[in-house]
């Protein structure tokens, strides 16, 4: 029955309220509180004793989505303020009522409340794997086991922010090629729906024959303005499906990780980035006194590619049959031979960790340097092929009036 009735409470949708009112010795006070209803509010602050004089359900209408930036801004935070010795509990409140997406508010009210409530930190996070992984979860709670939660929380913030920019590097090396294909695309097809129409009514007074690549021109022309609807709703719909399908299948995902290690220029920016997130989070891992096996758990799902998941998963069940690190890396074929020689370096030495770190920087470094080297290659590259496709449309457009002019 005691289940049963536990089971149920956990059924209860919680809501946010503020509250204001005095407490004992007649000072003004207010808060918040996440409760099941306003009666349970009053109730709680009652017990309190405080005089309640106000009590508003808050609206979370116009919240954005909590995204990784945000865990990351949380994480700094909370580490710095760790530091200066503020309380965790008023550390979540500071940070939860200074944040302008609603939704990390909520999100920060419930991890105060389950915290309130008996459970670690890490127990609270752990409820939420939306947004804290294990990997987030393993290092509070081997922060909070030794005594030095400020500590990892520095450090766990320090390994968000880097794997964040080599993130938000990536996305900008892929983001730049295709926003063009689909300005070039948006361009041709106005130019093919409104612009050629117009020309090709010029040209019916010619009462002779026209230049190939114009009737060719005119042709795709008649195309795209007699069936621009199925054109625009075919390219859309596969997009969606691709996405669609993408997220939920393993397969896919996984053909299409296979296939952005084998793309020219772009294959090997991906394939650094992935090399420095995997040695960024064994580094982070291993440092906070993760046992191996255990932080390659964690390295496989933060790889962001499943190439190197499936062969951390490898490294991982070789080492736990006694295997070197360094062997068991060798084994894969994924890893050049400078991170194989670093990590045989720290493993002799001890300080693997530090290696991994080292490591992780060259690569980041080197994840920088391409990215840059790429976008000054795309730019001319991307001009040409504009140029190429504009100008190649208004001389075939142009083409009988040169013939006109000629004849004259």
């Amino acid at each position: 029955m005691a289940a049963l009735a536990k089971k149920d409470s956990k059924d209860v949708k919680l809501y946010n309220y503020t509250w204001s009112g005095k407490d004992k010795s007649g000072k003004v006070v207010k808060g918040e509180l996440r409760a099941g209803g306003e009666h349970i509010v009053l109730a709680t602050l009652r017990r309190q004793g405080i005089q309640v004089s106000s009590v508003k359900k808050q609206s979370m209408r116009g919240g954005s989505k909590v995204t990784d930036k945000d865990i990351t801004i949380f994480t700094r935070q909370l580490a710095v303020m760790m530091k200066a010795g503020v309380p965790l509990l008023q550390a979540f409140d500071i940070v939860g009522k200074g944040h302008g997406n609603p939704a990390v508010g909520k999100l920060l009210l419930d991890i105060k409340t389950e915290v309130e409530t008996g459970s670690s930190l890490a127990q609270a996070f752990r409820k939420y794997p939306a947004y804290f992984d294990g990997l987030f979860c393993n290092l509070v709670a081997a922060g909070e086991q030794a005594g030095i939660l400020d500590s990892l929380l520095d450090r766990l913030a320090t390994y968000k922010e880097k794997i964040l920019a080599i993130k938000s590097k990536i996305k900008s090396a892929l983001f730049y090629p295709v926003s063009i294909i689909v300005v070039a695309f948006v361009i041709t097809a106005v130019i093919m729906i409104f612009v050629i129409p117009a020309f090709k009514e010029l040209f019916t007074s010619f009462g002779a024959d026209l230049p190939v690549p114009t009737q060719i021109v005119m042709n795709m022309s008649d195309f795209f303005v007699a069936y621009w609807y199925l054109i625009f709703g075919a390219i859309g719909g596969v997009v969606y499906a691709v996405a669609y399908t993408y997220k939920r299948s393993a397969k896919m995902q996984q053909g299409v990780d296979r296939l952005m290690l084998r793309i020219p220029v772009f294959g090997d920016v991906v394939k650094k980035a992935s090399i420095a997130r995997w040695c960024r989070t064994l580094s982070t891992m291993f440092s906070a006194g993760v046992p191996l096996v255990e932080s390659l758990d964690s390295v496989a799902g933060a790889a962001g590619n499943y190439v190197y998941y499936e062969a951390t998963k490898r490294i991982q069940s070789e080492v736990s049959t006694g295997t070197g690190l360094t062997v068991a890396m060798q084994n894969t074929n994924v890893f050049p031979s400078m991170v194989l020689q670093m990590t045989a370096i720290g493993e002799e030495s001890g300080a693997l960790d530090a290696m991994l770190s080292k490591v992780a920087d060259f690569f980041e470094a080197e994840v920088d340097d391409a990215v840059d080297a790429l976008a000054s290659l795309m730019e001319p590259l991307i001009m040409v092929v504009l140029g190429g496709l504009i100008g190649g449309l208004v001389v075939a457009m142009y083409l009988p009036i040169f013939k006109m002019g000629s004849a004259v």
